[in-house]
């Protein structure tokens, strides 16, 4: 990926030096060859820090959206992180004229601890970016339907098989693990919200305890909130801490609405489309 790091602080350096951008979010090395972390560049001599390779795990779509600064912003945008800019324009999080979108093919990430390619990435359907103003290097191979399809819906598959009690006894072994860090919260491109609900004092609202209900009820409410609009970025699951199977949650919700509504993925284009949001006097009913 050398060729393609070069490009990116190439451009970074350009558009800073030219005054077009105050800042570049990218990717900077870590203390070890696997390790990278989000890095924020206002200098075109600090250019030189971006670093591209198989461990740029993050997705920096949320941190356009946290480090908002009086002028436009580059972002480097992978598929994943394209789409998240996409969702987070159609919910007003920003405009598209606030971003500098760098568009960087992808072809998977690598688990630093493994060295396998991520599970996120495994389930990846948009190699290339959707949106970009500037693509740097070649476009790379999108994959087949036929690759990912299986994996998207596995985990679901096998949890719609059991019967009512193994579901309940499955779901309350994870939800009995949660420690309530939020990471997924705070990782999560279309998590947004100013106070999220889980910080509000208010009497009979959500609990602080950590035990069985009050974690449900958290993790379920989330998925409710972010059900119609998951880009399927996969971060939540990447940072929780615990391993929870977080995308077998979110990828449920996702499941039914496609094939009840054929909602089709989000992220693709920067028009609002809440499937749970909206009304249509010819919505399936099959339930009345």
């Amino acid at each position: 990926m050398t060729v393609l790091q070069e490009a990116i602080r190439k451009r970074a350096a350009e558009l800073l030096e030219a005054g077009e951008v105050v800042r570049v979010i990218a990717w900077g090395s870590g203390r070890f060859a696997n390790q990278t972390s989000p890095l924020f560049v206002s200098a075109a001599a600090d250019a030189e820090k971006i670093v591209f390779n198989d461990y740029c795990v993050n997705t920096l779509a949320k941190y356009a959206l946290n480090e908002k600064v009086d002028g436009k912003i580059a972002v480097c945008v992978r598929g994943c992180d394209a789409r998240a800019i996409n969702r987070m324009i159609a919910d007003n999080q920003m405009t598209r004229d606030e971003v500098y979108l760098l568009g960087v093919p992808c072809s998977g990430m690598k688990d630093r601890a493994t060295d396998e390619v991520l599970p996120k990435c495994l389930t990846c359907t948009h190699r290339n970016p959707v949106v970009y103003d500037e693509l740097l290097g070649e476009a790379v191979a999108e994959p087949a339907e036929e690759e990912v399809s299986g994996l998207r819906y596995s985990g679901i598959e096998a949890v719609e098989a059991m019967d009512r009690e193994q579901r309940l006894e499955y779901f309350n072994e994870v939800f009995n693990s949660c420690i309530r860090c939020y990471a997924c919260r705070e990782v999560c491109p279309v998590c947004t919200c100013r106070e999220c609900f889980v910080d509000q004092l208010r009497a009979g609202w959500q609990g602080k305890q950590n035990n069985l209900n009050e974690n449900r009820f958290y993790n379920l409410i989330r998925v409710f909130h972010i059900g119609d609009r998951c880009i399927e970025c996969g971060e939540c699951a990447r940072v929780c801490p615990m391993g929870l199977p977080l995308m077998e949650l979110n990828r449920k919700w996702i499941k039914d609405l496609d094939e009840l509504f054929a909602a089709g993925e989000e992220g693709l284009t920067d028009e609002l489309d809440n499937t749970l949001g909206r009304y249509k006097t010819d919505d399936i009913e099959e339930f009345m």
